[in-house]
């Protein structure tokens, strides 16, 4: 994200649009929307553009002005962070409710943060939003602008507001910065498995909101993060439950934007409880992972709580490479992210299975190797016909994948394939990192020969 760009901060109570204005600026859907109030619970940021204006948006909780503690506390305390952070504010009323006293209350701490304000009446397509635009009015900070985020009605005159009040910070969409991407880490588990927490620790500030309860984090969170002086994008998911429990339609919209992060991601770390390891669900998670040709580590947390730590970590490791052998030599992380414990360790093995998946390898190299696997084991005679292996060559990395041209390719049995896959992750040191390995048959120009 361009550090220059005006950062806008989308606010209003809940159930009014923000969410759906917050995907229409960002051109995609990113936050989960719903026609219940409250979905949006931790700060979301997108890089976002309106015609040639380039734009950071913050998208936040719905404001309530309770004095509730708990979760509402921090969905609160998000919001005012998002304020504090912003270069100007756009308070959504819903045009068709008209204005509520919720909505005053939120418009009377606006105007003591001093932050210029745009008031947006949604949901104004029609006539049905006028009253409601109307009653805007009284609030006395400028102009409302009459807006319908689902319908993309009133972003001209959304554009033109946002240039006048942006002034000098206005800024046109340009070429994107020749700098190094991010590390794109996504972290996933079960819920409550303690994924927030971890983030938290690791950057050192409360940046996502955390609880006893279950199921808290429901959109994919991105907190952009320095380490070591690189780049890293963690992406915080939404706990995954087996599919045959998920009946909640805004719980199955989390899972959804779980698995876009896991798809987009480089790196996944996968946490387990250490109280209860290696449940089925947890197996899946990471099975998913590998299958999607990420690099995937695991960490297992609320280690402090084992009897027996060091036997049973390495009885759970033990127990993990046999029930997925294609993911022997992932990095097994025992950390504790109440207590900072462990997470030193983290980020170099991250960084180094980053880099196993990003490995190119020499041709010269593969075959040389390739012509040692096959001297210790030929392929196995096909009805009555050897198959015969030529060469070996990697097509391309993220992940390593391998094209290997043979006669009969079609007949090369899979247990065959696994050796070879087996003993390039150990000849090449690629421990725990997704091998594809595609079997190819070069042309016979007696059988393609046309009569």
């Amino acid at each position: 994200m361009d550090p220059l760009a005006p950062r806008i901060a989308v606010l209003g109570r809940p159930n009014v649009g923000k969410s759906t204005l917050f995907n229409r600026l960002a051109g995609k859907p990113l936050a989960i929307v719903d026609d219940r109030p409250g979905v949006t619970r931790d700060r979301r940021e997108a890089r976002g553009r309106l015609g040639d204006m380039e734009l950071v948006l913050i998208d936040t909780a719905g404001y309530d002005d309770s004095e509730k503690d708990g979760l509402d506390a921090e969905m609160r305390t998000q919001t005012e962070i998002a304020v504090a952070d912003a270069d100007l504010c756009l308070l959504i009323i819903d045009g068709r409710a008209g204005l509520t006293p919720l909505d005053e209350i939120f418009a009377d701490v606006m105007r003591r943060s001093g932050k210029p304000v745009l008031i947006l009446a949604n949901k104004c397509e029609g006539r049905a939003g006028w009253p409601g635009l109307m009653d805007a009015f009284s609030l006395g900070m400028g102009d409302p602008i009459a807006v319908s985020a689902a319908h993309g009605d009133g972003m001209g005159e959304l554009y033109t507001g946002l240039r006048e009040a942006l002034g000098d910070k206005f800024r046109r969409v340009g070429k994107a910065e020749d700098t190094e991407p991010p590390l794109r880490i996504a972290v996933i588990g079960r819920p409550n498995a303690g994924k927030s927490t971890l983030i938290n620790t690791m950057i050192g500030e409360d940046r996502l909101i955390t609880g006893p309860e279950a199921g808290i984090t429901r959109d994919a969170i991105a907190v952009d993060w320095e380490w070591d002086g690189r780049r890293v994008r963690l992406h915080d998911t939404a706990g995954l439950r087996k599919r045959g429990k998920v009946n909640d339609r805004l719980e199955r919209l989390s899972a959804a934007d779980t698995l876009r992060a896991v798809k987009f991601a480089e790196v996944v770390l996968m946490l387990m409880d250490a109280e209860h390891p290696l449940e089925k669900q947890d197996l899946h998670l990471a099975d998913m992972a590998y299958k999607e040709g990420r690099a995937v580590a695991v960490a297992i947390t609320k280690t402090d709580l084992l009897p027996h730590r060091e036997a049973a970590l390495k009885e759970m490791k033990i127990e993990f490479e046999r029930l997925l052998p294609q993911m022997s030599g992932a990095p097994f992380l025992p950390i504790c992210a109440l207590r900072n414990k462990g997470l030193d360790t983290l980020m170099p093995a991250l960084t180094e299975l980053h880099n196993n998946w990003d490995a190119r390898i020499k041709t010269r190299d593969l075959n040389d190797w390739l012509a040692e696997m096959i001297e210790r084991h030929p392929p196995p005679a096909v009805n009555g016909r050897r198959i015969k292996p030529r060469y070996l060559t990697q097509t391309k990395s993220r992940p390593p994948t391998f094209v290997l041209m043979c006669s009969r390719a079609g007949a090369l049995p899979e247990a065959y394939k696994r050796y070879l896959i087996n003993g390039m992750r150990e000849a090449f040191g690629l421990p725990g990192v997704p091998i594809r390995l595609f079997v190819k048959a070069g042309k016979n120009p007696y059988v393609d020969k046309d009569d």
